[in-house]
């Protein structure tokens, strides 16, 4: 028992540390491995490799009966998966186990569902439950958020009170990213200003990070620059790329220079204030600012994230890059993307190439915004789908605006409801528009 529990930490050590295959190494060297060992390592793969996790998943009923942990951790592994079959088959053995009365698996299973994409499973699995904690409304609450329903969130928030469960910081949290992701801010400035003389609740960073999304999001840039010279912390990396992203949409590149500079000085190696510095320069036509940025990066050594998108076909993830050619079904994907885009031009999609960095020509500016992640496995889903099957698509970037276009136009060209959560949010395309009202 004591080699394995050694073993365990171990294994949860290397995972800490990103050494994903000498978990796996280690586990398998384990003489006598037991549920502990097993929940450990699928719990180390949830992250790294979640088909993995979940295979393992299914092997460990060959030794034992999972356990409350065991179920905890399949559930991590569903929620980086896009196909929200995998969650239900874990609840489906929650319920078979008896153990649908637990409510820490209860929250857990909110959380997969809401981040799997299926808000409906996330209310219907919070409205089964026969207990709530303070915990069971923030998953609720964080569920509405993602998916841009502040108005329900709120709603939510008054029930959880009325209720007697005293909301904590972490609730408001919630309810100042909902009021952020639907635009509501009036209300996120009221929930602000009553966690502390309601609640007598303490603001975090956390908390000034949310309203100076609210401020930058609405437009009031200079508003959430007042915000951030009052706060009693220093501004983290967080609040400066959330201030600079809301720069690049109102297209502020004074305020945007000194947010970037701010960025890159917290963060000297990541490339997000590089990027969207670049994007501001480049939708403002200042192609030798832009370019200037970019061999600033390259001589530091700054290279921009590639944006990548899954899409779980068939009981397998299948991944895209941007620009990507090396699916082994490329060819066809190329032509069925060819057939898409010629759909939804003659439904009035018109490429926007001004999210593109780089100064060229028109043509080679259209081919790359043609070419982004989230296009590629909206044509593989197409192609390898039933009509009418919604396809779910995740992104490990924010969407841009070009393939916000793209996907509404699809949506009502081809029937299907099509669902892409990217770094920020859930958008929900059906009959040409998006939930986010574009507003994201």
């Amino acid at each position: 028992m004591e080699e394995a529990e050694v073993a365990t930490t171990v294994m949860k050590a290397y995972a800490s540390h990103g050494c994903t295959e000498e978990s796996y190494r280690l586990f398998f060297g384990i003489p006598s491995m037991d549920i502990m060992c097993w929940t450990g390592i699928i719990t180390t793969l949830a992250d790294q490799d979640p088909e993995e996790a979940l295979r393992l998943f299914q092997q460990l009923y060959i030794h034992f009966q999972p356990d409350s942990f065991t179920y905890s951790a399949a559930l991590k592994a569903c929620t980086t998966i896009a196909n929200i079959g995998h969650a239900q088959a874990v609840h489906a053995q929650v319920i078979k186990a008896g153990l649908d009365y637990n409510v820490a698996l209860n929250n857990a299973l909110i959380h997969t569902y809401a981040r799997g994409g299926n808000i409906n499973f996330a209310k219907h699995a919070f409205s089964l439950m026969q207990t709530r904690d303070t915990i069971s409304y923030n998953s609720m609450i964080k569920a509405y958020a993602l998916h841009g329903q502040g108005a329900e969130a709120l709603s939510l928030f008054e029930q959880m009170v009325g209720n007697g469960i005293r909301p904590d910081e972490i609730t408001f949290v919630g309810l100042l990213s909902a009021c952020s992701h639907a635009g509501m801010v009036n209300e996120g400035c009221c929930v602000f200003e009553v966690m502390v003389k309601t609640y007598n609740i303490s603001r975090q960073l956390n908390h000034y990070a949310c309203m100076v999304d609210i401020l930058g999001r609405a437009g009031l840039v200079r508003e959430a620059v007042t915000l951030i010279e009052e706060m009693p912390f220093k501004a983290d990396s967080v609040i400066w790329s959330s201030l600079l992203g809301a720069c690049r949409v109102h297209r502020d590149a004074q305020i945007g220079e000194s947010v970037a500079k701010k960025l890159i000085e917290l963060k000297p190696q990541s490339s997000m204030g590089y990027v969207l510095m670049c994007n501001i320069y480049a939708e403002g036509g200042s192609w030798s600012e832009s370019a200037s940025l970019r061999k600033k990066m390259s001589f530091v050594g700054v290279k921009k994230e590639i944006g990548v998108s899954w899409i779980d076909v068939g009981h397998r993830v299948h991944w895209f890059t941007s620009g990507d050619t090396g699916h082994p079904q490329w060819e066809g994907i190329r032509v069925e993307l060819e057939r898409v885009v010629a759909r939804i031009k003659e439904a009035g999609y018109l490429p926007n190439t001004s999210v593109v960095l780089y100064e060229e020509g028109e043509e080679h500016k259209e081919e790359r915004v043609l070419r982004h992640s989230e296009k590629l496995a909206m044509a593989f889903g197409l192609m390898f789908t039933r009509e009418g099957v919604e396809l779910r698509i995740m992104k490990n970037l924010r969407i841009c605006v070009d393939c916000h276009n793209a996907f509404k136009v699809a949506s009502g060209c081809f029937g299907r409801e099509m669902v892409v959560r990217d770094a920020n949010r859930f958008h929900h395309f059906k009959d040409g528009f998006c939930s986010c009202r574009d507003y994201w």
